[in-house]
């Protein structure tokens, strides 16, 4: 079935075309490099793997609960509407929401493929364009993988939230070969993981929670990739140069902020538009929600270099400047061992099942003799 079958509703177009600027660069150094940024591509090349292989695609996943989400997670809850509906109903809108979740992490896998590829394009260093061709490949397994998760086990898909597109659309505008490292290492995949790891560690649902550990696995060599590159360059700028960049950062935050409302589902069930932003205003868990997903960028972007005062005076206004103390490392570290436990845990058990099997099998062939 085709993709365009299940938008629940139709794409402005098939596709999306941004002008490329800025300059493609080739060096002719390939000898020389920095240590740790060889030491992650080489990390890069023996992480790959196969996502059609690594994952149990034969599990069963509930279209209608594809995350096990609560009812107080839902932002229609305890609203008037939520009173009006009865249990199909209620069902469809947790489908929706995985949907949009699930929609939006795909547009985002494929914005983070293209901009990889882009890093690999104008970045003048040779150990940065080694890098960033892994995370071509990372990313196109991802965005593989979750459009097989939407097209066979959910059965809907969103079209790119608006604020999603526009954020992507100024990275990739950028002639300045920095930005789409900024742009996607920083704010789309800092956001992305910690909204990975926040449904990672709640769900239930062992399909999702394989998907989300492995890919948060990749996620973290991408970001620690980003932070390397960025904070030796930063060092280099002027302090213009550097409150250009804050302002892109500050505009940035603010629409991945905004992008978490959900509204479009909403909509797809008869609520206004200005209704259905009301109720994601105060949705109680929404609040919670959107603050801890700035918990990977804030101390990315400390971390980097950049932290004017007038970025700092964002993050309180946004209630997130306490988050700029979070460990990084430590996150990621965690990323690690989650998705080599998972991997240990599923191998172990299959081993563990095949020995049964083979001991049945010797004792059926005892009977016979």
């Amino acid at each position: 079935m085709s993709t365009h079958d299940l938008y629940v509703h139709e794409t402005d177009a098939p596709l999306w075309q941004i002008p490329a600027t800025g300059n493609a660069r080739f060096t002719w150094e390939y000898d020389d490099g920095r240590d740790r940024l060889l030491a992650l591509y080489q990390k890069g090349k023996d992480k790959q793997w196969d996502g059609q292989r690594r994952i149990d695609w034969d599990l069963e996943v509930d279209p209608y609960d594809p995350l096990g989400t609560p009812d107080e997670a839902l932002t229609l809850y305890g609203t008037p509407y939520w009173d009006k509906m009865n249990e199909a109903e209620r069902a469809e809108l947790r489908r929706h929401y995985a949907s949009w979740q699930f929609s939006q992490f795909l547009h985002g896998e494929q914005g983070a493929m293209v901009c990889a590829a882009r890093i690999v394009e104008s970045v003048p260093d040779m150990d940065a364009k080694f890098y960033s061709a892994t995370q071509t490949m990372d990313e196109a397994r991802h965005a593989e993988i979750y459009g097989r998760f939407l097209h066979e086990k959910v059965g809907m898909l969103y079209p790119i939230n608006d604020n999603l597109q526009s954020l992507l659309d100024d990275t990739l505008r950028d002639s300045r070969w920095d930005m789409p490292y900024l742009g996607m290492q920083v704010l789309i995949e800092g956001l992305a993981l910690a909204a990975f790891g926040m449904i990672r560690d709640t769900t239930d649902k062992p399909l999702p929670k394989q998907i989300l550990a492995y890919v948060m696995q990749d996620e973290a060599r991408h970001v620690a990739f980003g932070r390397m590159a960025l904070r030796d360059y930063y060092k280099q700028l002027t302090d213009a140069e550097l409150r250009e960049r804050e302002e892109f950062v500050i505009e940035g935050c603010y629409l991945m902020r905004d992008r978490l409302k959900g509204a479009e589902v909403l909509e797809n069930f008869g609520i206004p538009r200005a209704e259905a932003d009301a109720y994601s205003e105060q949705s109680e868990f929404l609040q919670l929600f959107r603050k801890l997903l700035f918990s990977r960028i804030v101390p990315c972007v400390r971390d980097i270099g950049l932290w004017g005062e007038r970025l700092q005076r964002a993050y309180v206004d946004m209630g997130v400047f306490d988050m700029g103390d979070h460990n990084l490392d430590q996150l990621m570290a965690q990323d690690e061992e989650i998705a080599e436990k998972l991997d240990a845990e599923r191998f172990a058990a299959e081993e563990a099942e095949r020995t049964a099997e083979v001991a049945e099998a010797i004792e059926e062939g005892k009977t016979l003799q």
